[in-house]
């Protein structure tokens, strides 16, 4: 018959193979940071390629391409080594989100092709690149929303949030090329880019609740860069030009090469984290091997203690009608407990059990805390996704009217998220072409 022990090491077992899974995660999420930067920056010299009819940044975009395509191939190698056997904690999400990249990557050499022969739209090259860039970043979403570690969790939550506000800032470099490069930026486009400024805000102010002081340091650090206050001149050109009005077409050189400087310091930042996220998996591994095999030592040594020899003791009860017996020197002493252990020995067992079973109720507080936001950002994509696809609105103008809400009412940007999904069933019948979107 199987021990308290025994449970307490299948349990043990049961927490390394989870965190060797993450370890596993860890390593595709520092791949898929990767790929999400060589494909920004595709996306961007695409963009200007394309705007300005294959005059500029053609050996650029070219160069783009060649390096995606490398690191393509590594991040669908990470992605064979995941386990899909089932064991995985909500690994059916997981898995339908990489189902989801595959399938565009699959699409990426025709759309590549079209934009070589310049038979694509800018906007529809760029909605492309977002749309697989999306869907890589919704596998980091659910890597962090399914972590069961909650250092690990906190970690992953602040990377996915870090890596979602340079692919916002990527998301401004190309939006603001093509119309730097077009010489002129329509009241739409001048819209956009409010929209993708405030929405880094939201994404690097998560960043700084969850990210650890290294990472916070070589931010402050890197938002006090020259290249920032040259990034800020230029939005202030595109943001406050007369809707339409001419404007100088190789400036969008200047601005693609600042932006670039900008998000490449956002590189290192990501790459700083990916790196802590690997060292954090594998510390977590060794640690759990350790206690596994500290459990081991200690129940071996129960195994090898050598039985006494029985004699006779007459049991009575004491005064707090606990079980004693006579020591043969007239001294009362607690008998054996039933597994034939001392007390002293069952209430060790007992101790790691209870040690176990806090450390265990500790984790699920702080990871509750750490999936918090993620669960908040769910809601609000959600809300988002129901309004486009009820009130035929785009993602900026249904975010405006959330906010608009909340601000109305003195209420949270989630709490309003959250009633907009209750009222789903009340909301006009959506739109031809509209769809719900979860978040990404």
């Amino acid at each position: 018959m199987k021990s308290a022990l025994d449970f307490l090491i299948a349990a043990k077992r049961c927490e390394i193979q989870g965190l060797e899974q993450l370890a596993v995660t860890g390593e595709l999420v520092g791949g898929i940071s990767q790929f999400v930067h060589a494909l920004q920056k595709e996306r961007g010299s695409s963009n200007v390629y394309l705007a300005s009819r294959g005059a500029r940044f053609g050996p650029q975009r070219q160069q783009r391409v060649a390096d995606s395509e490398a690191i393509e191939a590594a991040v669908r190698a990470a992605f064979e080594r995941l386990d899909d056997s089932g064991r995985l904690s909500d690994g059916a999400r997981l898995f339908s989100r990489i189902a989801y990249v595959l399938h565009a990557l699959d699409t990426l050499p025709g759309l590549r092709g079209r934009i070589e022969g310049l038979s694509i739209a800018p906007e529809e090259a760029f909605g492309a690149y977002t749309e697989l860039i999306g869907g890589l970043l919704s596998v980091v979403f659910e890597a962090a929303d399914t972590a069961a570690d909650p250092v690990i969790s906190r970690a992953l939550v602040a990377m996915f949030n870090f890596i979602q506000g340079k692919e916002l800032a990527g998301q401004e470099r190309a939006v603001a090329a093509a119309g730097f490069a077009g010489g002129r930026f329509d009241a739409a486009r001048q819209q956009r880019l409010l929209h993708l400024v405030e929405a880094q805000e939201r994404c690097f102010q998560i960043f700084t609740e969850f990210a650890d002081e290294p990472a916070l340091a070589a931010w402050r650090a890197a938002s006090g860069a020259p290249e920032v206050a040259e990034v800020e001149r230029f939005r202030r050109i595109a943001c406050t030009a007369v809707a339409g009005a001419a404007l100088k077409a190789d400036t969008s050189d200047q601005w693609f090469e600042c932006a670039t400087r900008r998000i490449d310091a956002m590189k290192g930042i990501e790459d700083m984290l990916a790196s802590a996220l690997l060292e954090l998996c594998r510390g977590k591994v060794d640690e759990a091997r350790a206690d596994l095999q500290d459990q081991h030592k200690f129940y071996d040594s129960l195994e090898h203690m050598a039985p006494r020899a029985a004699t006779p003791v007459a049991v009575f009860l004491g005064e707090d009608g606990k079980a004693l017996a006579s020591d043969g020197a007239g001294r009362a002493a607690p008998v054996l407990d039933s597994d034939g252990l001392s007390p002293r020995l069952s209430r060790s067992i007992l101790d790691l059990v209870h040690a176990q079973a806090r450390r265990l109720q500790t984790m699920s507080d702080e990871l509750n805390t750490a999936r918090a936001a993620l669960h908040e950002r769910k809601v609000i994509e959600r809300a988002k996704g129901l309004l486009m696809a009820h009130r035929g609105l785009t993602e900026d103008q249904a975010y405006r009217l959330l906010r608009q809400t909340a601000m109305d009412q003195k209420k949270r940007l989630v709490d309003v998220a959250e009633a907009t999904l209750a009222l789903a069933d009340f909301l006009p019948a959506g739109r031809p072409g509209g769809e719900e979107r979860g978040p990404r």
